[in-house]
Formats: structure tokens, sequence, C-alpha cells
């Protein structure tokens, strides 16, 4: 058959079939709004491959796909340690590496109520380690098998401290810093950060799994902070009562999450 002619299911088999003979691969899986059944005509296609060992990314440059293909570790080295951005049958697809011993590992610990947070491109608090857990629990098997899990009591009550821990701490920063000296641009963007810290807290009190921050703050209840950064202004009175009015959003909620 002319790849060209692949419809979507096709494809899926199509990609799923070449990952999953890489060596090293133990299981292949669907992630984004195409797992989630949220897609449109025009959504990337997200994969990932999860191995056991030592994975070589030069096994998936010889499948001939257009692209740039990193190196393991080549993202950070950490929960995102490489993958590629590629174009597959004039598709846009994406595929993340995933070491099964790295997921094991952060998945025991979110069971144990322990996380990190890394810094990571487009991501504007941070992903937390247990992202690797909510992708097994959100993502879709195509190949392989691996666990399902539920969202462990000992995360929800561990992750909301922590993430507004450091949601306070950055509003309380911005007000020393940057809102009583009228800086917008870094107010602002204290704003938008401390609001994304928020919605992850939010989620872990609704025991609810996510693995980016595109609809964060919508699944959170706090489009509100939409309105309070788009009136801020240059005076340094106006930045600390739009401060003052996000952590009442914040605290609003959270309360209305069951914190």
């Amino acid at each position: 058959m002319d790849d060209s002619l692949f419809l979507d299911h096709e494809f899926l088999d199509h990609v799923a079939d070449r990952l999953a003979t890489l060596p090293a691969v133990q299981a292949v899986t669907l992630g984004g709004s195409r797992a989630a059944g949220t897609h449109t005509a025009a959504s990337d296609w997200d994969f990932a491959l999860y191995y056991r060992g030592a994975f070589d990314p030069e096994d998936l440059r010889a499948l001939g796909w257009q692209g740039s293909v990193s190196d393991v570790g080549g993202w950070g080295g950490g929960v995102f340690n490489g993958g590629a951005w590629l174009e597959i049958d004039g598709r846009k697809a994406d595929v993340h590496y995933r070491d099964l011993d790295v997921v094991e590992r952060e998945l025991d610990e979110a069971r144990q109520g322990r996380f990190h947070i890394e810094p990571l491109l487009f991501h504007l608090a941070g992903i937390p380690s247990y992202l690797l857990a909510a992708e097994l629990a959100i993502n879709r098997v195509l190949r392989g098998s691996l666990p399902r899990p539920d969202y462990p009591q000992a995360l929800r009550e561990s992750a909301p401290r922590a993430w507004m821990e450091r949601a306070h701490m950055t509003l309380g920063y911005a007000r020393g810093a940057f809102a009583g000296k009228g800086k917008l641009a870094e107010t602002a963007g204290s704003l938008a950060v401390a609001g994304a810290m928020t919605g992850h807290a939010v989620l872990a009190v609704r025991s609810e799994w996510i693995t980016n921050e595109k609809r964060l703050l919508e699944r959170a209840g706090l489009r509100g902070l939409d309105g309070i950064i788009g009136a801020l202004g240059r005076e340094p009175a106006r930045l600390e009562a739009a401060l003052e009015q996000a952590a009442e959003l914040f605290d609003a909620a959270l309360a209305e999450a069951g914190a």
C-alpha cells in the first residue's frame, strides 16, 4: 500500500509496528489529544516508546522518517530524556523516549507521595516527575503491556502542598522584587507561573492526572487569570492589587476542588 494513502487507523498501526520492532523497545503508546479524543484533523501524533536497557536512537533514525531525532538525554536527561520530531506520511509525529527503569522508579515514588519538579521548555511551572505515572494512566497502549495506575492517595496529599508552596513563594517574591517597582513584564510572568503551579495543585486535590499545561488553567478553573493579567498597568499599586486578586482566585479554586 502507498503510505500516502494510509487512513488514520492504518497509519497508527503502521507506526506502532515499526516502533515496536526497534531493539530494546518493550511497549509503544499513543498520547496527547489523539489518545484523549480531543484532537482535530491538524493535531500532531504523540507516540512514546518504552525501552528496557540501552536504546540506540540510530535505530529510530534508520527507519528513514524525515525529521530530527535526539540522542538519549538530548532533551535534558530528566523525565523527558529525548525523542524525535518527525514527519511520517505527511503527518507530524512526536516520539518520546521512556526508560522503563526510570518509569518504574518514578511510579513507585509517586505511590509514596514523593516527586520532584524539572524545568522543561514550553512549560511554565516545569514538569512533575509523576508525569510518567500520568502517561501510564492516560495514554493508549498500542503494543506491549504497561501498568495503568490509579492516582495515589499519598500523592493527593503531598502534591497540592508542594505546588502551592511554590505558587505562594512566586507571588511573594513578585510583590517585593517586581510589583512595587512597576516591573510589568516580570509581574505578569510571575502571575502566569504561579497560576500554572496552582493548576497542578488543584488537579492533584481532585486526583486528576495531567501530562502538559495546554488545558491546565481551564481544567483547574483558573481561566479568570486572563482578566487579571489583561488589566495590568505599570503603576505599582495596580500590580500589587493584581497579585492579591490572583491569590484570592487561587484560594477559591483550591476550595472549590475540596482542599
